[in-house]
């Protein structure tokens, strides 16, 4: 049996796991909670060396990964499969699976034994899902079985077409009071966390002063107990719109494509693989297989 520790590990500062618990202890003292977005083993590996907090396996895959429009196509199957794969390359971060359109909303038992999924093969040690008072029943349940649950208001991508697209929310005094009765209501439900996707910085603030429980915070200001991004935005993988909200802190899809042309340009011009790249026999090896094909 080998004793070889994996990849992600090797020449690693030893970490505690962190924990539910160590969320909670950040927020008491103050100290900003960081989480990314991951969907494969390599991404993984690199957002567990950089001593992320959270990892969040989003449903956001399908647009970032899988090439949809929105989060709607995503399946427990996609979910599963990414996870599987994201908790075999990180260790260290708290792992928290998406829960996806229509495996939580359509009854309770179907919500309990979804999220049980995440847990049980995905490798996950939580789940998140979207909407406030109206999960309440969904999110009792899925606590009740052991199951740590973080919520997830405001922009809630799954709901886009009841919102009218990707808008932000709570921008008007009776949006905010609901939103902020909603993070109320979630904490009491039991959830240890809640995301706080584009709503505006002052009513994110003000809902993380009123909880106990850590807010997250997407495009909702400083004033959350912590931050979340999605990797390919923050990397700078794609050339297409950004929003608002994310700061790139490279533009590798500008590397990625001229590392590709170059490749193209060098096959072409038969310039790779030269003889550095190619593994050759020895010479006398070459002069018996002559001898033996003259034969």
């Amino acid at each position: 049996m080998s004793t070889t520790a994996p990849v992600s590990q090797q020449n690693a500062p030893k970490r505690k796991k962190v924990t539910v618990r160590t969320l909670r202890a950040k927020k008491r003292r103050g100290e900003p909670i960081t989480m990314l977005t991951a969907y494969d083993y390599p991404s993984a590996v690199a957002v567990d060396r950089a001593g992320v907090d959270v990892i969040l396996v989003g449903d956001s895959l399908g647009m970032v990964v899988l090439g949809y429009d929105t989060t709607l196509p995503v399946t427990m199957d996609d979910m599963i499969h990414h996870c599987k794969a994201v908790a075999r390359g990180a260790h260290y971060p708290l792992l928290v699976g998406d829960m996806p359109f229509m495996s939580y909303q359509v009854s309770v038992e179907e919500a309990v034994r979804n999220a049980g999924r995440f847990l049980q093969e995905g490798g996950m040690d939580a789940v998140k899902l979207e909407g406030g008072r109206e999960r309440i029943e969904t999110i009792r349940a899925i606590v009740s079985a052991g199951i740590p649950v973080m919520g997830h208001i405001g922009l809630t991508p799954q709901s886009v077409n009841q919102l009218g697209g990707f808008r932000a929310q709570g921008k008007t005094a009776a949006a905010a009071k609901r939103l902020l009765d909603d993070a109320l209501a979630l904490q009491d439900a039991g959830v240890f966390s809640i995301v706080l996707e584009s709503v505006p910085g002052k009513l994110a603030a003000l809902i993380s002063e009123k909880l106990d429980v850590p807010t997250i915070g997407i495009g909702a200001g400083v004033g959350c107990d912590g931050q979340v991004l999605v990797f390919h935005d923050l990397l700078g993988l794609f050339d297409r719109f950004t929003p608002r909200f994310v700061k790139q802190y490279a533009q590798l899809h500008e590397v990625i494509d001229s590392a590709l042309r170059e490749y193209v340009d060098d096959v072409l011009s038969r310039r790779f693989p030269a003889a550095e790249h190619t593994v050759e026999m020895k010479p006398e090896e070459w002069e018996a297989l002559q001898r033996l094909l003259g034969e």
